[in-house]
């Protein structure tokens, strides 16, 4: 991933600038020599000097907001006190974490007066944070020297949650068809969505779709077959035709994602055999496009779609996905879909399979579908989803992907995921916190930036244990 964009706010105190007029050009030099270097692997830093006073905060604060910062990042760099900058603070949209640092290591028997005046801004987080507390303002709080490598991981983790979390608030989700009918654990109030998630949601006309995919440009349709050709193994009862549906489909999918600038979206695949003029259904630029950090929701399920893309830039890469079948022997779940899963999360030891697949609606041509299974280790799967009084809650666990598949047999996206203690526990934990049938998995252990983007978010962070 590339690095989020911060503001570093350095606070210092007023009376200082007669008291120790030199402390101000001190403190900056100690940001800029020893705090942004430190930073520099976590995040690009914007720092514009150190602020005292409540109107400088505020012009502080204003020009870091228009530069497009993803946090802030405050600095006592000596005492300030709370209300030089908490009013500002607390009113502001970006994410904030304080870091309590100092440029002094230790405390030793030669610790003098301009010792103390340079390193005593642990007693000023005391003052904001207790303001920020009474105040409801969501923040973060990082304590460690400039050498501190956890502190600066820490510090890392907090910038990627922010990122990911402002780019939720401003995520544009689409929806192509209708939610399922019945499946009521993504019943959403989109007005809801919108005022508290910040997505915004778009109805993708069925009928675009389908002139886009007839009058796709022969050059690119012949083009992307092509890639399909030569990235993965496809299967010998695929036919020059098949390919040239599936791509037909990417083309049009692509082109409503880009024409509506979407960073998330879901499909009902029973519209498409309602239709009866589709050839083929997205599965496969469904999985082409998870794995360009595009969010998916299957059935109709914008939750979903914008829990999938908030993982993936959480940490990429993600996918979509659902529990479809216990292993109690093997003490495991199988994940699986239709036909949608990221493709960039495919086992490395082999190609992916380009397979048939019998439709489950009518169509006029043949189904094709990616046959994606996770490449076997770490990873975390986690879920987005509405909770008691229409709180956002975010489900986290870690769980293994196994060393399982593709079977021949199975021509859909298929993998075996084991969680760290016992399944029945673990499935009965997941039910009892209300997870979704739809959940979202990415490699790797995310759960410390899943546990502060619901802190950021104002939403429940449920771990479920095994």
């Amino acid at each position: 991933m590339d690095k989020p964009r911060i503001g570093l706010l350095g606070l210092t105190l007023e009376f200082y600038q007669t008291r120790a007029p030199h402390l101000k050009a001190s403190r900056e030099a100690f940001v800029r020599q020893r705090l942004m270097p430190a930073l520099a692997g976590v995040a690009d830093v914007r720092f514009d000097g150190a602020v005292y006073t409540r109107q400088t905060v505020e012009a502080a604060l204003d020009a870091m907001a228009a530069d497009g910062v993803d946090a802030v990042c405050v600095v006592l760099l000596s005492y300030s006190p709370s209300l030089i900058s908490a009013p500002a603070l607390a009113r502001g949209a970006l994410p904030v974490v304080v870091w309590n640092t100092q440029e002094l290591r230790a405390v030793t028997e030669s610790y003098s007066s301009d010792d103390l005046i340079a390193n005593h801004g642990v007693h000023g987080t005391h003052d904001l944070c207790n303001v920020l507390n009474r105040a409801g303002r969501a923040f973060g709080y990082v304590t460690g020297h400039p050498d501190d490598g956890e502190a600066i991981a820490e510090l890392g983790e907090f910038f990627q949650a922010a990122r990911a979390v402002r780019r939720l608030r401003r995520a544009r989700l689409g929806l192509l068809g209708y939610p399922f009918p019945g499946m009521g654990d993504f019943g959403l109030d989109t007005t809801h969505l919108a005022t508290t998630l910040g997505c915004a949601w778009t109805q993708l006309p069925l009928a675009d779709y389908l002139d886009r995919c007839r009058t796709a440009p022969a050059g690119e349709v012949e083009q992307l077959a092509g890639e399909y050709r030569s990235a993965y193994a496809v299967a010998d009862d695929v036919a020059p035709a098949d390919l040239a549906a599936a791509a037909r489909a990417e083309i049009a999918l692509r082109g409503l994602v880009q024409q509506h600038r979407l960073d998330a979206l879901s499909y009902q695949f029973l519209a498409f055999g309602e239709d009866g003029r589709a050839e083929t259904l997205p599965f496969v630029a469904a999985s082409r496009l998870l794995a360009e950090g595009v969010g998916f929701g299957g059935e109709g399920d914008l939750v979903s779609a914008a829990g999938s893309a908030l993982l993936g830039w959480l940490a990429e890469p993600a996918s979509f996905s659902e529990i479809f079948t216990i292993d109690f022997a093997g003490n495991a779940v199988l994940l699986s879909h239709m036909g949608e899963a990221n493709v960039a999360m495919a086992r490395r030891d082999r190609p992916v399979p380009l397979l048939r697949r019998q439709s489950l609606v009518p169509i006029t041509g043949e189904q094709l579908v990616l046959q994606v299974t996770f490449e076997p280790g770490e990873a975390t799967l986690t879920a987005l989803t509405l909770g008691p009084g229409g709180r956002w809650r975010i489900l986290a666990a870690p769980i293994t992907f196994e060393d399982f598949g593709p079977l021949p047999q199975l021509p859909v996206p298929h993998s075996k995921a084991r969680p760290v203690g016992d399944v029945r526990t673990f499935l009965t934990n997941y039910a009892r916190a209300g997870g979704p049938h739809h959940l979202a998995v990415c490699v790797g252990d995310a759960r410390a930036r899943l546990r502060t983007a619901a802190a950021l978010l104002g939403a429940d962070y449920v771990e479920i244990e095994s």
